[in-house]
């Protein structure tokens, strides 16, 4: 099934999708150069684009950790951006007094992973007409994630985006099963992979997130090659400085080079024919190979 995000259609045999930028919107020069910094890129590389700055990061570990400037100021910078550059956009929302604002300035509702079980946030995000984009809880199977698109579904929203980010494995720790994306594609949407958040380590840091960006690259490209629609990522000038998620997020200077990759991996599994092999219990016979 294909999705439409404003001008961008995501889906099989459309471009490959990156939704992209810094983890929270920190000021107006980090969130509108690195936006027209993938902008550029996705003209050069040929990829589609929807920018990703949260207006406010409401999970975080700590009381006093940073949560950008919030609804009103985050949705305001976020339409001087779209109104310059023209991009998509996509930013996280909470609670069900979000939506509707959220809506005239986004292109993407995001409903965050700890939150993909509230129904009432997710009814509200899909009757805005808006797409939304349902990220899968750390502590849900991805068989489960079919009840999220029919919630959507049954709100007459027919576009709505599943994006994996790693599964609890026990304390501080995330891990990927690649599995989750066809079982989740078999659902009618489209699927994209975190390749940042799924290598977060939650409260690792004690008053913080940590991570392991260094894995970042590895999981991106092998869920490129398990069919993903698209690559979500977080990016920053300079991630060791970043006030929120900044062990996860990919320095600016690496990100034309792991989307290329990306990219290439995505047009050669384009070409290969898809190996259906029969589950337990449904080989009807076998062929002796003489060798």
């Amino acid at each position: 099934m294909q999705v439409k995000i404003g001008d961008i259609t995501v889906g099989p045999g459309q471009p490959f999708l990156i939704i992209a930028g810094p983890c929270v919107i920190e000021s107006w020069e980090i969130t509108y150069n690195t936006a027209q910094f993938l902008q550029d890129l996705s003209r050069q590389l040929g990829f589609s684009l929807v920018f990703k700055s949260s207006f406010d990061k409401a999970n975080r570990t700590s009381i006093h950790s940073f949560r950008g400037p919030g609804l009103k100021e985050g949705l305001k910078l976020l339409a001087e951006v779209k109104s310059k550059l023209g991009v998509a956009l996509l930013s996280d929302v909470h609670d069900e007094s979000q939506c509707q604002p959220a809506s005239a300035v986004l292109d993407v509702l995001q409903i965050p992973a700890f939150l993909c079980r509230q129904t009432d946030l997710v009814v509200a995000a899909a009757n805005t007409g808006k797409a939304v984009n349902i990220k899968k809880g750390q502590f849900v199977s991805p068989q489960e994630m079919s009840n999220s698109v029919r919630k959507v579904n049954e709100c007459g929203n027919e576009n709505v985006l599943l994006t994996e980010r790693g599964t609890t494995f026990g304390y501080n720790n995330l891990v990927v099963d690649f599995r989750s994306l066809p079982i989740m594609k078999s659902f009618g949407a489209p699927v994209i992979f975190d390749a940042t958040h799924s290598v977060q380590l939650p409260g690792g840091g004690g008053t913080v997130s940590s991570g392991q960006r260094q894995y970042v690259p590895t999981l991106a490209k092998a869920a490129v090659v398990a069919g993903a629609d698209g690559i979500f990522m977080e990016v920053h000038p300079n991630p060791d400085e970043a006030k929120s998620d900044g062990p996860n997020q990919v320095p600016v200077n690496y990100v034309k080079e792991l989307i290329s990759q990306c990219l290439q991996l995505h047009a050669l599994n384009c070409t290969l024919a898809p190996i259906a092999l029969p589950a337990v219990g449904q080989c009807s016979s076998s062929v002796m190979v003489h060798v």
